[in-house]
């Protein structure tokens, strides 16, 4: 009997764990009044971790996890691209459903943020016109607003678990040999 199990279903699990872990990240951050514009080695701590240390890692896992108890010891590149990009993507929408949440019941984060994005800027060029600063500050906006961060959070993880779903699939690559 043939393993019905694809490489994208046996994803849904560390996908739901990394948006898990998204969410979690995000409100403890909120929740201590974190800002990494003001605190460098967290915005660094938490870039590295949710661009680079995490994807890897679980993707790596499940791959690794599809290969052995699933796959027959055998893993295609284009497995590990599926179950790559739907990890990422799946994080991805459970953070932008959550985004939209929190935006919902917490309108003034958006504002406090943007205020604080502001002070940043005029901060850190202070020969800025106030129409140079107006103008950034309209994209800013723009890119604060939930519907607009988000799809571009999904396409922004996608590449990034194709990415790291590349770099896995050459280390743990095994074709299943053609004549048997």
């Amino acid at each position: 009997m043939e393993n019905s199990t694809t490489p994208a279903k046996h994803a849904l699990s560390y996908g739901v764990t990394f948006g898990v872990v998204l969410v979690l990240e995000f409100m403890l951050m909120y929740a201590l009044n974190i800002d990494t514009n003001e605190n460098a080695w967290a915005g660094i701590v938490m870039n590295l971790l949710n661009y680079v240390v995490l994807p890897f890692v679980l993707i790596y896992t499940a791959a690794n996890k599809f290969k052995k108890e699933i796959s027959e010891g055998f893993l295609s590149l284009s497995q590990t691209l599926k179950i790559g990009v739907s990890i990422t993507v799946l994080a991805a929408l459970i953070y932008g459903v959550f985004y939209i949440i929190f935006d919902l019941i917490f309108p003034e984060f958006k504002e406090e943020l943007f205020e604080k994005i502001q002070e940043i800027a005029v901060k850190q060029n202070p020969s800025t016109t106030a129409e140079q600063l107006k103008m950034s500050m309209k994209f800013v906006k723009i890119f604060m607003n939930p519907y607009v961060a988000v799809p571009f959070t999904i396409v922004m993880y996608a590449v990034i678990g194709l990415i790291h779903s590349l770099i896995v699939g050459v280390i743990l690559k095994k074709d299943k040999p053609v004549f048997e």
